[in-house]
């Protein structure tokens, strides 16, 4: 494995008895016998830095990381920068993190999960309201919804566009998005 795995984590893709081992030579394990395969370079980013985090730097394409609050699950948004074009992924989130709208701030499209329904309160997952309000402070180009419950989508989004007037896309899988 890669020496900044953390080993607790290794377990789970060891080749042998892991849960995950058909993963192992992607992280660095024996290569398979058969095929190529792509070696991914795994790392650990800190979520409770208040700072973004670089954790891809190369060719022109920076990819930056900030945690951000989930319930007591943090997890991580990312920041793709090339040339002149941002893509930020919100991933799951409450909402609450003030450094995320800085973080998001300017890009030129923001994918944020749109997890509850209008009127709905998540420990986990930001209402419509928040999305709306996150996506319009941070002034993003085209406000990406995904990961969409089982709600009233159509109510979700009124209350969403009460507070964002940009442009506004429902997400579906295998979705192509122009960001020019």
């Amino acid at each position: 494995m890669a020496p900044s795995f953390p080993t607790f984590l290794s377990r789970l893709f060891d080749e042998k008895n892991g849960a995950f081992q058909v993963l192992g030579p992607t992280l660095g394990a024996t290569p398979p016998k058969r095929g190529g395969g792509v070696r991914l370079d795994v790392g650990v980013v800190d979520v409770t830095k208040t700072e973004p985090s670089t954790v891809f730097d190369r060719e022109g394409v920076t990819v930056t990381a900030l945690g951000i609050p989930h319930g007591n699950l943090p997890t991580l948004a990312y920041r793709v920068h090339t040339r002149d074009v941002s893509v930020v992924f919100s991933s799951d989130q409450t909402g609450t993190n003030p450094r995320f709208v800085e973080f998001a701030k300017g890009a030129n499209v923001l994918v944020m999960h749109l997890a509850i329904g209008a009127g709905a309160t998540s420990g986990l997952h930001a209402a419509p309201a928040v999305v709306g309000r996150v996506a319009q402070e941070a002034g993003v180009g085209r406000l990406i919804v995904s990961h969409i419950g089982l709600f009233d989508l159509d109510a979700a989004i009124a209350e969403l566009k009460k507070f964002y007037t940009g442009p506004l896309t429902v997400g579906a899988d295998l979705q192509c998005t122009s960001v020019l």
